[in-house]
């Protein structure tokens, strides 16, 4: 089982759920996060494993990301909901075994749906979840299925190049006004 807490209430909560797993489990701690503080109750509490979180309430369009990544989705989607778009962010939270349901109940709601991870484009873990909410969700979908990721290339060394290649929020917050302005949708 894989996890990737993007607050330190889920890193807790999700560290206490992988202790207690009797299978094997993996937890991805991003660098960018280890810093972040938060409010995180001193009592124990487990996260069940395979359950997103809906991070924010929307209509209009789904947001799917996690890791840092869903903080940058919830910073565009409040940047956006000044001009009235309104954005469902979903953190998967348990990216093996992953909350199918919750996700496609969302773009079901939204009927539009961005993938948003650091990865590369090409092969990441947002195709997988892209090609699932195609399969799952084909229906309800007013657009094709975006994708924002890294570039298929190798990952600069700089920390200056490094941010131009990891999505930031102005990319989230362009393709969230693309895919809602996208003709017929």
């Amino acid at each position: 089982k894989v996890v990737h807490p993007s607050n330190p209430y889920d890193m807790k909560g999700l560290m206490t759920a992988c202790i207690r797993e009797n299978n094997p489990t993996l937890m991805i701690k991003h660098k960018r996060l280890l810093g972040m503080s938060a409010e995180v109750p001193e009592e124990p509490y487990a996260i069940p494993l395979g359950q997103a979180n809906v991070a924010r309430t929307g209509s209009d369009v789904t947001v799917v990301a996690w890791g840092r990544m869903a903080n940058e989705a919830l910073d565009a989607a409040e940047r956006v909901a000044a001009d009235g778009i309104d954005v469902e962010v979903i953190d998967p939270r348990t990216l093996q075994p992953l909350d199918t349901a919750t996700i496609v109940e969302s773009v079901r709601k939204t009927n539009r749906a961005i993938v948003v991870h650091e990865a590369v484009r090409f092969g990441g873990l947002g195709a997988e979840v892209a090609a699932q909410i195609q399969e799952e969700a084909f229906d309800y979908l007013d657009a094709p299925v975006a994708r924002i990721a890294a570039p298929f290339s190798p990952v600069p060394f700089t920390p200056t190049l490094e941010s131009i290649y990891l999505p930031s929020t102005n990319d989230i917050e362009a393709g969230i006004r693309a895919i809602v302005a996208r003709p017929g949708a």
